[in-house]
């Protein structure tokens, strides 16, 4: 073998080994949850309860053996405030909900103003169990859920927008899988999510979806209007610079070529 085919073989032996480590590099920097198995080795349990806050929508509904005893505890669409329940046809209307105001309260029908942030909705049907049964024959059935709850998902995702469930305990993985997943031009290790807590201070955290152990961060599970922010890649962001810049000069050199014949033209 002629040194020159030597140093032929040996430089594509370095681009292939480059390309190698370049195509790994970035297969792994594609994946979620990495070394799961230390993960799996010492798990940390931790379980997560929906707090109500601030500008929550509470569906709460009271019921008990006798209707007309808790009908003055169930607000509907079109009854007023009083709840005079002899509207025709009230019975059918879609409960209302009551907006959680900035001081953690609701106004509920005869007890007034009862403060409800902080509670988990278990604690919150208890909560309202005591307080009526002064009211009541009985001991009523109360649930309590949420209608407004929703979170935003921004970026490089396949379906960016705001999206609602009705489900009170969701993961940044299920959030991410609404919004259509990343993409593989996607920072995967340094997604951002903002949250605002009860006092109405926002905060922004970094989440890298590439660890295992993500599942152990109080940030694993989202919150009612958290933003979640996920980042492109230098190249995704190198390539539509490269490819508005290429458009643009294309659109020059058109004109200056146009330009340039038509002054041919008249010269001749």
């Amino acid at each position: 073998m002629t040194l020159r085919l030597r140093k032929t073989f040996l430089g594509c032996a370095i681009m292939a080994a480059l390309m190698g480590v370049t195509s790994c590099s970035s297969y792994k920097s594609a994946l979620y949850m990495q070394e799961a198995e230390q993960f799996n080795e010492n798990p940390k349990s931790q379980l997560y309860d929906f707090r109500i806050m601030p500008k929550d929508e509470l569906i709460i509904v009271v019921s008990t053996t006798d209707p007309e005893a808790s009908a003055p505890f169930v607000r509907r669409i079109g009854q007023s405030k009083e709840l005079n329940n002899s509207t025709y046809g009230i019975q059918d209307a879609n409960l209302l909900g009551y907006l959680v105001d900035n001081n953690g309260c609701i106004d509920f029908p005869v007890l007034g103003m009862v403060k409800v942030s902080g509670m988990t909705t278990r604690e919150c049907e208890a909560h309202f169990r005591e307080l009526l049964k002064p009211y009541l024959k009985e001991v009523p059935n109360v649930t309590v859920n949420t209608s407004n709850y929703k979170f935003s998902v921004l970026g490089e995702v396949g379906r960016p927008g705001t999206y609602s469930s009705e489900n009170e305990k969701m993961t940044v993985f299920e959030a991410l899988a609404l919004a259509g997943d990343m993409t593989l031009f996607s920072v995967r290790d340094n997604v951002q999510l903002m949250r605002e807590d009860a006092t109405g201070k926002r905060q922004i955290y970094t989440l890298d979806l590439t660890k295992a152990d993500i599942a152990n961060s109080p940030y694993f599970y989202i919150q009612q209007n958290d933003v979640i922010y996920v980042k492109p890649t230098k190249a995704k962001v190198r390539s539509n610079t490269f490819n508005t810049n290429a458009s643009m000069w294309i659109t020059i050199l058109s004109l200056v070529t146009s330009v340039s014949t038509l002054v041919i033209a008249l010269t001749k």
